[in-house]
């Protein structure tokens, strides 16, 4: 809660010297602790009520009859509290209790106190101290209540005011403050999109019904343009006829063709092209095989065989 009132402080007045003003709450509060004026902290709180448990502040009560009507389970904590005997009936416990009102531990009579171990002393000085501390972060909360009293005026007339409005006036006022969020939010904010979805036409994540439908979250791979990576199969059949397919075919002196269709791989593609070139040698026209002559008897024979009979004379 301090820190909290320490950043806000900071932030409403920044001007302020909060160091100076935490000093000169100390430096108070040691002289009102001291003197056993502290607001909360009176001096019997200080004094006879030093010791751990339930105390109970005795300022309200002017006689042990309306301690009684408090019970005896709670005098017992007081006198618990204070160190004293808890025993016996509940006008006896009031009136223990009522004794030592407006008194230290030193003035109170020693046979109304328990025996104790000198053990207990140093637990008894924990005590003190871990209240002083207590007591110290109230001052420092009271001096913050005085320095944001004008925040806290204004803050209590506006909750007033809105309290003040009809059902009507407050369900407009929360329409308009949600639509000017929205709009900032739509021009500042990124869109949630924790399945790294396709953006649509709006700047919005697409449905991932149709991220589904389209088969976008099937990655194809494509060695031939760099290894790069098509989204869905529409993409990946679109690619062969796109630019850069072409350019990857074009740097391995391999026409990009309807015959290379849905090759990747460069090992494919090169193998396939062998392939063809070889296909296309075989199905080419030779002259010297396939070029036909008639000799003088009629027979029809190649161009190699024509000219060896030609030559040997046999024609």
């Amino acid at each position: 809660m301090l820190e909290y009132l320490q950043l806000y402080t900071q932030k409403v007045k920044p001007l302020l010297d909060l160091h100076e003003e935490m000093e000169t709450v100390h430096k108070d509060f040691d002289e009102q602790w001291k003197d056993g004026n502290f607001p909360g902290w009176p001096k019997e709180a200080t004094g006879a009520l030093i010791r751990a448990g339930a105390h109970l502040d005795l300022s309200a009560f002017s006689s042990w009859e309306e301690l009684a009507s408090l019970g005896l389970d709670r005098l017992k904590s007081a006198l618990m509290a204070l160190g004293l005997k808890c025993g016996g009936t509940l006008e006896e416990r009031a009136q223990r209790l009522f004794m030592t009102k407006g008194k230290h531990l030193r003035e109170l009579d020693p046979s109304m106190f328990t025996k104790t171990k000198p053990s207990k002393t140093s637990s008894k000085s924990r005590d003190a101290e871990r209240q002083k501390e207590i007591a110290i972060f109230e001052a420092q909360l009271y001096r913050f209540v005085e320095i944001l009293s004008e925040q806290r005026a204004a803050t209590r007339e506006n909750v007033q005011r809105k309290q003040a409005r009809t059902g009507e006036e407050r369900e407009e006022s929360d329409e308009e403050h949600f639509s000017e969020d929205d709009s900032d939010d739509d021009d500042d904010d990124v869109p949630y999109n924790p399945k790294n979805l396709p953006l649509g036409w709006d700047g919005k994540p697409i449905p991932y019904w149709l991220y589904k439908l389209h088969g976008l979250n099937i990655n194809y791979n494509c060695e031939i343009c760099g290894n790069y990576t098509y989204r869905g199969p529409k993409a990946f059949q679109r690619h062969f006829a796109e630019w850069r397919h072409a350019h990857g075919m074009r740097c391995l002196g391999i026409p990009n063709t309807a015959h290379f269709a849905n090759v990747t791989n460069i090992e494919d593609a090169v193998a396939l092209w062998q392939k063809i070139k070889s296909n296309k040698e075989d199905e080419r026209w030779k002259p010297d095989l396939e070029e036909e002559y008639e000799d003088s008897a009629g027979n029809v024979v190649n161009k190699k065989i024509y000219d060896d009979l030609k030559r040997q004379g046999l024609l």
